[in-house]
């Protein structure tokens, strides 16, 4: 399951966003830290593909994919020294898939802005720096550490520390991460520190209503160029903090005239899941039987056993084959039967790499 934790400054829309996309009916109000402990709340992933197969197999229960979001305090400047609230619950995230950083991208006098003015430039600024503060903290603990094993010759401590002093040195400059070009090794020899400014981020930029529908501000334009100036391997996903609060309240068919009106095609909650299975390589395959259809979430290029893996780890140690056909086929044959017979049902095996959609069923032996 795809786990997103939620960072931002406070009353940017950040719990109005978390309580939308999971109706957790969170404190959402106009003033600082009305977020005092962390929430957290899942959401089914939205794929128009379940009804499909649901109206075909007719199974008795239909289970979508599903996101965790974990919504912390509003970070300050100066948390990282014990300011505001929310640096004592970045612990909290540091075991999410990615960072969505919440930024407001809108002018209103009658919502307030803890800095001040609205500069969702700076405070991109300010958040990264507090983040990278507080890996400083993880990562200066664990040289301590790593220095002392390395002083009499442990292997495998002189080979941590050289990554480790090449990510403390930006970090104490108060530098993220994301900036920093570490080596495909020096990130996996410190992965166990799960980072924060190591995950990959994802903006999601609260705006208003005309911006969404084509009308960028300057606001927007300016966060974009930052990113793009940086060399930052982000997404930013406009959203109305507003209407999604609204959506949230409607039926599933108001919901859509409600995003007709606005000449919306996708609610934020579907553009911010998007985006983060895009960045993080993820993809759906399902299973399909009388019991129960079922979408998984895998990575772009698992193998068969690996997505057998994701159900049970049993599937993954005796696996023998998968018996596969693609969404579209299997619909067009109206499921396994019409699909066998029209002979697009490939027995694949250890080797084969899954596709998106593949409607799938596993043998195994244990």
């Amino acid at each position: 399951m795809l786990k997103l934790g939620i960072v931002g400054l406070p009353n940017v829309g950040k719990s109005t966003l978390f309580n939308a996309l999971t109706s957790a009916n969170v404190l959402a109000a106009n003033y600082p830290f009305a977020t005092k402990d962390p929430n957290i709340g899942r959401v089914n992933v939205p794929d128009a593909r379940l009804a499909v197969l649901e109206k075909i197999v007719e199974p008795q229960r239909v289970v979508p994919a599903a996101v965790e979001f974990v919504d912390i305090a509003g970070l300050v400047k100066g948390a990282s020294q014990g300011e505001g609230l929310g640096n004592q619950f970045l612990a909290n995230i540091r075991e999410t898939d990615a960072v969505v950083h919440v930024v407001r991208a809108f002018d209103d006098d009658d919502v307030l802005h803890v800095m001040g003015a609205v500069d969702p430039v700076r405070d991109r600024e300010v958040i990264e720096f507090e983040l990278a503060l507080a890996d400083l903290s993880v990562v200066e603990k664990r040289l301590d550490r790593v220095k002392r094993a390395a002083k009499t010759g442990d292997k495998e401590a002189l080979a941590e520390l050289g990554a480790l002093e090449r990510a403390h040195a930006p970090l104490s400059e108060g530098r993220a991460l994301w900036h920093v070009g570490l080596s495909r090794e020096d990130r996996a020899t410190i992965a166990a520190l799960s980072l924060l400014t190591l995950k990959p981020i994802l903006y999601a930029a609260n705006v208003t209503d005309a911006e969404l529908s084509g009308h960028e501000g300057e606001h927007l334009k300016r966060l974009r160029d930052a990113i793009t100036t940086s060399g930052e391997n982000a997404e930013v996903v406009p959203f109305s903090a507003k209407i999604e609060a609204e959506l949230s309240e409607l039926s599933e068919e108001d919901r859509r005239g409600f995003l007709e009106s606005l000449g919306l095609e996708s609610a934020g909650l579907d553009r911010l899941i998007r985006a983060g299975y895009h960045l993080l390589g993820l993809q759906t395959y399902f299973t399909a039987g009388e019991q129960e259809v079922r979408a998984w979430t895998i990575h772009r290029g698992d193998t068969a056993p690996v997505a057998a893996g994701v159900i049970h780890t049993d599937f993954e140690r005796g696996f023998i084959r998968g018996e596969t056909v693609s969404y579209d086929d299997f619909v067009a044959n109206g499921g396994w039967k019409g699909a066998r017979e029209k002979g697009v049902v490939r027995s694949e095996g250890k080797d084969y790499v899954v596709q998106d959609g593949d409607v799938m069923l596993f043998r195994f032996n244990v």
